[in-house]
């Protein structure tokens, strides 16, 4: 009886063992997998015929250096602020810091060169985008729906 509980005890001691490492090993990679979770993406009206766009392209419509995508003419939308959803798209998508950005517009302004259209809140983005033909913006990923088109998440 004694051998059969020790026997016991043992395989739970190599179990539990198991189990801590499973545990240690997913805890290591949660960060890896949320860090490539996207929360936002660059979207389009559903009814547009543009249907990808590489982030080069994107820059480019956010930078004005591009305002067509074969016959549509694209017309890009920013949020108004220093929201977090702006931030993050002008740092993944426009590689870019506010003070550069800044910099950027302000060298451009002399050459008849404005910045993209601002709207106060995601919502107001997001009926723009679907109201405006060829309008592009960005939004978190919770609020796209059928109406839109995904061209790029990030």
């Amino acid at each position: 009886m004694a051998h059969r509980l020790q026997r016991q005890w043992s395989v739970f001691i190599d179990l539990s063992f198991i189990l801590m490492r499973l545990l240690c090993l997913l805890i290591l990679l949660l960060p890896v997998s949320l860090a490539n979770s996207a929360e936002y993406a660059v979207v389009i009206s559903r009814s547009s015929t543009v249907s990808t766009m590489e982030i080069e392209k994107i820059r480019d419509v956010f930078l004005r250096k591009r305002n067509f995508d074969g016959e549509v003419k694209l017309v890009p939308v920013n949020l108004l602020g220093d929201e977090s959803a702006r931030r993050e798209f002008e740092e993944i998508i426009l590689q870019m810091n506010r003070d550069e950005l800044n910099r950027y517009w302000i060298s451009n302004h002399f050459q008849g060169i404005s910045p993209p259209a601002t709207q106060a809140s995601l919502p107001s983005i997001k009926l723009f985008v679907q109201r405006v033909n060829g309008a592009i913006g960005y939004l978190p990923l919770n609020l796209v729906d059928s109406e839109l088109k995904v061209l790029y998440e990030f």
